[in-house]
């Protein structure tokens, strides 16, 4: 299955989810694989991926110049590989635009790799670009970072915006898979409205796993660890481990019977 995990506001959790929803996948035994289309490049620093080792990347195979496979990087956790995105990704917003099929280059260079692993999932980057639209319609569905405060859901209704829009135009079979509420402070009481909130607007669609505000998983991206490496007892661990058994569990549900759109 090919995971597209996006939100068009940037501070949402959004690569942490890619990154340790990632490793947690592979750690059970998932052959996992994760595309860094955000020219920050923060998934790939994350996961240790130095300078020298991102080219050739997502921006090469996006152009065409080789195929996905060549570009693939082993990382510390086993089972668990990337494809990853370097700064060059920023000029790809503009070349693209002159492109054939320039909404389907990433969804046309992962098919090969889709029998060499059970879950690729792409982070996109926090905007609604070219690059953003590959990343969607590349994926069979939608996962979504929501961040447990006031915006959250004018952003959301956004996003489910844009996403009818590219099932109209670009992939009809596109749905959304779920949406995650992240950086949950219990002490907040608005963080327990927005939980409220989201659940009742999109019944049946957002995860029963709440991935807490932690300081471990804030620490981790700056060791190049997962939060798994850096601490895997933490509750940031945990609650991505609870997320990837939901997750799984509902993919293989979608296998055996077709999800309702939102």
């Amino acid at each position: 299955m090919i995971l597209s995990i996006v939100n068009q506001k940037g501070g949402v959790g959004k690569t942490t989810t890619a990154v340790n929803l990632g490793a947690a996948l592979a750690h059970a035994g998932l052959p996992t694989l994760l595309v860094d289309v955000d020219p920050q490049a923060n998934a790939t620093s994350g996961l240790s991926i130095p300078e020298e080792q991102r080219v050739p990347g997502a921006y090469e195979v996006l152009r065409g110049e080789i195929p996905a496979e060549q570009a693939l990087r082993p990382t510390s956790q086993e089972n668990l590989f990337v494809l990853p995105a370097s700064a060059d990704l920023a000029g790809a917003s503009v070349e693209l635009l002159q492109a054939d099929e320039r909404e389907y280059r990433l969804r046309h260079a992962l098919q090969p790799l889709r029998d060499r692993f059970t879950y690729i999932l792409i982070d996109g980057p926090p905007s609604l670009g070219i690059l953003t639209m590959n990343a969607l319609a590349a994926a069979d569905q939608v996962l979504i970072p929501v961040q447990s405060e006031y915006y959250a859901l004018e952003g959301l209704g956004q996003l489910i915006q844009t996403i009818e829009l590219v099932k109209t135009h670009l992939h009809p079979t596109l749905n959304v898979f779920g949406a995650v509420l992240t950086m949950f402070d219990r002490r907040v009481k608005v963080a327990h409205e927005v939980v409220r909130e989201v659940r009742e607007h999109f019944p049946g669609h957002v995860f029963a796993t709440v991935v807490p505000r932690n300081i471990r998983l804030a620490e981790a991206p700056s060791y190049g660890k997962t939060i798994f490496a850096y601490d895997a007892n933490s509750a940031g661990a945990q609650a991505y481990q609870a997320l990837a058994d939901e997750v799984h569990a509902r993919a293989s549900a979608l296998i055996r019977q077709p999800a309702t759109p939102v």
